[in-house]
């Protein structure tokens, strides 16, 4: 069977347009802890669109405040600079992410959602596995999938050619998906994260969600994706046309110090939470 250009699918990663310049600016002044809640609600606020999206998620019910979150300011004082920096990825990639995805039998909104539901899964697996870096593991959740956005375009007309593959083997999705295209949504995404500047732990765990045990020191974290990835699927949110192939590690259940008794109690808590986001 004839490869597409890998080169050529990279070009299409490569002409993406970068993180808004308003974004990049938040982004760097919530990584620096000398910022002052000032400063932050000021660069927030030179985007109203960022705003918008702000509020919105964090009065949702899965924040659980007693009273609803009126400015910035406010919200950066009562959820802090990592939560709100998760927010902001969330508010940038949600345009990207809300697009219909032929390839992958996703219609428009779908991605998104399921992006979302696993980016807080991730946050609640991190909890669970007391993984330090929980609102990292939201952002890395978030952008799991992102490579979908690049990579829909020439799945859709070789996704008989990949489930060809898959039909009475062993072979995953993914791996059928790097037979026939040369590459796969994990090596895209990495590949986006890059292009972004993001941190290469990030990179690496959208890239290895799927094989956590190939992410080096980004295991965890990698292993975190994995399981919150799986979780979501179980539910049944944005599982598209490959959803129904992905095989679970159980392996990343002890590498987080978890067992199978945790699986019934975690879908249990990611059905609500994902649940209470997604409420008006």
């Amino acid at each position: 069977m004839t490869q597409l250009s890998v080169d050529e699918i990279l070009k299409s990663v490569r002409d993406l347009p970068p993180l808004p310049q308003s974004v990049e600016r938040v982004l760097q002044l919530t990584d620096d802890p000398q910022s002052s809640v000032g400063e932050v609600a000021a660069a927030v606020s030179m985007d109203q669109a960022l705003v918008a999206d702000i509020l919105k998620l964090a009065n949702s019910a899965y924040y659980g405040f007693s009273r609803r979150i009126g400015t910035i300011q406010e919200a950066i004082v009562l959820l802090g600079f990592a939560t709100v920096r998760s927010l902001i990825f969330a508010s940038s990639v949600k345009g990207l992410l809300g697009r219909k995805m032929e390839g992958y039998f996703l219609e428009a909104g779908e991605l998104w959602r399921h992006s979302l539901g696993c980016a807080v899964a991730a946050r609640i697996v991190a909890k669970r596995a007391r993984y330090r870096g929980v609102e990292n593991a939201f952002v890395a959740g978030l952008l799991h999938d992102i490579g979908k956005v690049v990579l829909s375009f020439y799945v859709h007309d070789q996704f008989a050619a990949i489930v060809d593959l898959t039909k009475g083997t062993d072979i995953s999705f993914i791996q059928a998906e790097r037979e026939v295209l040369g590459i796969d949504h994990c090596e895209v995404g990495s590949a986006i994260a890059q292009h972004w500047n993001l941190p290469d732990d990030l990179a690496a765990a959208i890239r290895d969600h799927h094989q956590p045990s190939r992410a080096g020191e980004a295991r965890d974290l990698a292993s975190i994706v994995h399981l919150a990835d799986a979780l979501c699927l179980m539910m049944g949110v944005g599982i598209g046309g490959d959803g129904l192939l992905y095989p679970l590690c159980l392996d990343v259940l002890g590498q987080l110090g978890l067992d199978a008794r945790d699986i019934e109690s975690l879908l249990s808590e990611v059905t609500t939470a994902v649940a209470d986001i997604e409420k008006d």
